[in-house]
């Protein structure tokens, strides 16, 4: 008798992709649609899902057919990736409360500023200014948040395939 369940493992990896995949809709669908404007910081910190999730893509779609070394390897990367997405939410989320200072770029006009950016119609948004908070969190601390937890369904999804394999 075969069975027909989907291991854990590719559950977990698959859950994590569409969680970052709903983060990063609403991310462009607030800029665009709901007409928030994104720092420095904010297009920073999309660069983790830009990145992470055409390889989480990969990953699942060639989930049966990857060496077991270049699995672990990829999902790793992926891993990766999206802990440095948790740590640019983080830091920004920090920026935000005024907990340490932001990029000179980003939270004020220091040296840099020119008459040729007040002719840019794109409005500069500061990186520490908060556009909207929901129960007391900001996007970037959302985006922190559901970094972490797509950080954590990873290392679920590595530490089941480990498992299945060893027995």
């Amino acid at each position: 008798m075969t069975s027909t369940h989907r291991p854990l493992d590719k559950i977990l990896a698959g859950l994590s992709f569409l969680l970052g995949l709903v983060t990063i809709s609403a991310a462009l669908g607030s800029q665009y649609i709901g007409g928030l404007y994104p720092c420095e910081l904010c297009l920073e910190q999309r660069m983790a899902y830009y990145i992470g999730l055409p390889l989480l893509a990969a990953i699942l779609l060639l989930w049966n057919r990857l060496p077991l070394g270049v699995w672990y390897v990829a999902m790793l990367a992926a891993t990766a990736i999206f802990a440095w997405g948790t740590y640019m939410g983080g830091f920004h989320a920090g920026v935000e409360w005024g907990f340490w200072p932001g990029p000179t770029a980003c939270t004020g006009l220091g040296d840099t500023f020119s008459f040729d950016q007040m002719s840019n119609m794109t409005p500069v948004i500061g990186c520490d200014v908060v556009q909207f908070r929901f129960l007391g969190i900001s996007l970037a601390g959302y985006n922190a948040l559901i970094s972490l937890a797509m950080v954590a369904m990873l290392i679920g999804a590595i530490v089941f395939q480990a498992k299945r394999k060893r027995g």
